[in-house]
């Protein structure tokens, strides 16, 4: 017995059918219709205006019609283009009777032009009196939920254009993240930064510590690397000549999904000469009120609740950020498990909590040991004391910074392409940037020394070696570059797509991506 057909099946084909008879009677996706206005500029433009202080002379408007109301000789729809949606009047008696059956066939989502003129209904609302209806393109599919909107999330992020369809507040995430862009851009070009381009495609995968995506030329008979990072290519440039440079690149990591974690994702990096790192954290510290000012008309954000329907915290990004050191910062949460031990826990807990707390050094590898296993952090084999740090401040300090934060002073052997610190050879002159709880921005002075770039390629090739996936591999053409002389450079790179997190309020990167990457859905499997 044959399966009975869906009903989203059935729809398609009854408007496979409306097509049929279309094509058969010579009609043929027209493209000649040209708007002449879009709904939000009408309604501004005359949305308050007298009935009689509206202007006579026609106007063309198009879009999707996503509500359809037919009352005998007269109908009303709901049109929507990019800006909002205007409301058209159809009569029979200004349209003729064929026209009028004809477009009484037509469904929800299809595209439609019409001509008329502005006037409003007896409720006030303004519509356009249509002289004249195109179909302008057929749906074959109806659009989501006409009435309620879409909101299983799934169905969101893999078919984007439902969402942006259905969802106004979509639409205006993704048109703040395009501002967002246009607006880092306008920046940078007023402070003498120059734009430039860097391959997609690197014969060595370098300039950040990541898996890469591999892929083969076979007119080149070589394995090349979607690019990790734009880093060593954009130092060549200052090498060449050009002091201030940025590339907002697309970069890609061979790792997991998360909420903060997409395999492709939109990055800012940029380089300035004869600047260190504290330069490019003081830039950020201008950068990103003004972004906010352009993109939300003020500097404060809500950061997302951590569970879903929470009410968030209210951040101010005019305020001054607040600077840490590493060691600080982990201090901080020694301290406060200090602070709040309850009288039930164990007595060699507390004594670890409370010498790391007043351990300036905080070198005790020991202790910072049995404070990750207490906290089930994974540490392969034998760590310095510097690196445990690291581990504990990513497990148990970064998710709690809300207010935007500098966290400087990175281990060495965490930052293989920064300068060290001249008080502590063993320190980098590093930051990062964190802001709801979340990393935003990675920045350093730049090690030029060609000698000890060199080493720590070498050491680098040995963790690989060693079955470390994310470890850099020797950039011999970087090291060569480097021997040309690189002016003393400072450089950072920024999220862009946590960046939009944050002014948008999001929780989840997908969120702020069209296309985010998925799991293979059920059908596809």
């Amino acid at each position: 017995m044959a399966e009975r057909p869906s009903r989203e099946e059935e729809l398609r084909a009854a408007r496979a059918g409306k097509l049929a008879e279309l094509r058969a009677a010579g009609w043929a996706w027209p493209n000649d219709f040209r708007p002449t206005h879009r709904a939000a500029e009408l309604h501004a433009a005359h949305g308050d205006a007298a009935a009689e202080a509206l202007p006579a002379a026609e106007l063309a408007v198009a879009g999707r019609m996503m509500l359809k109301r037919v009352q005998g000789k007269t109908s009303f729809v709901q049109l929507q283009d990019e800006s909002g949606r205007i409301q058209l009047m159809a009569l029979r008696e200004t349209l003729g009777d064929a026209a009028y059956a004809e477009f009484k066939r037509w469904d929800l989502g299809d595209v439609v032009g019409a001509r008329g003129a502005l006037m409003k209904t007896r409720t006030g609302e303004l519509t356009v009196r249509a002289r004249e209806l195109r179909l302008l393109a057929k749906a074959l599919r109806p659009p989501p939920e006409k009435f309620h909107g879409l909101h299983d999330v799934e169905t969101r992020y893999r078919r984007r254009h439902l969402d942006l369809l259905a969802n106004e507040r979509t639409r205006t995430l993704f048109r703040r993240r395009s501002r967002l862009l246009a607006e880092l851009r306008r920046q940078l070009d007023e402070r003498g930064f120059l734009e430039v381009e860097t391959p997609l495609l690197h014969p060595v995968a370098g300039g950040a510590k990541a898996r890469p995506f591999e892929t083969r030329h076979e007119a080149l008979h070589r394995t090349l690397y979607l690019r990790v990072a734009p880093e060593l290519y954009l130092k060549r440039l200052v090498v060449g000549g050009f002091e201030r440079v940025f590339e907002l690149n697309r970069s890609f990591r061979n790792e997991g999904l998360s909420a903060q974690h997409n395999p492709e994702f939109t990055m800012l990096e940029l380089y300035q000469a004869h600047a260190d790192y504290r330069d490019l954290m003081r830039l950020l510290e201008e950068l990103l009120p003004g972004l906010a000012r352009a993109v939300l008309g003020g500097t404060r954000v809500r950061a997302p609740a951590a569970a879903e329907g929470g009410e968030g915290q209210e951040i101010d990004l005019g305020e001054s950020f607040e600077r840490l050191t590493l060691r600080e910062a982990v201090q901080r949460h020694f301290a406060e498990k200090l602070n709040n031990a309850s009288e039930s826990a164990p007595r060699a807990s507390v004594q670890r909590w409370r010498h790391c707390a007043e351990n300036p050094g905080l070198d005790d590898a020991a202790a910072l040991a049995a404070e990750c296993a207490e906290l089930e952090i994974e540490v392969p084999g034998d760590e310095s004391a510097a690196l445990l740090q690291l581990r504990l401040f990513e497990h148990a300090v970064e998710p709690k910074l809300l207010r935007p934060t500098f966290v400087t002073e990175y281990p060495v052997a965490a930052s293989p392409l920064a300068r060290r610190c001249d008080r502590d050879p063993e320190r980098a002159e590093r930051f990062e940037l964190f802001a709801a709880g979340r990393e935003l921005a990675n920045g350093f002075s730049e090690l030029n020394d060609p000698d000890d770039q060199a080493e720590r390629f070498r050491r680098q090739a040995e963790l690989r070696a060693g079955g470390d996936p994310e470890a850099m591999r020797y950039d011999e053409e970087y090291v060569r570059a480097l021997e040309h002389g690189l002016p003393p450079t400072a450089g950072v790179g920024v999220g862009v797509d946590r960046l939009a997190m944050l002014l948008c309020g999001e929780r989840s990167i997908r969120e702020v991506l069209l296309f985010p990457q998925l799991r293979a859905a059920a059908d596809e499997a």
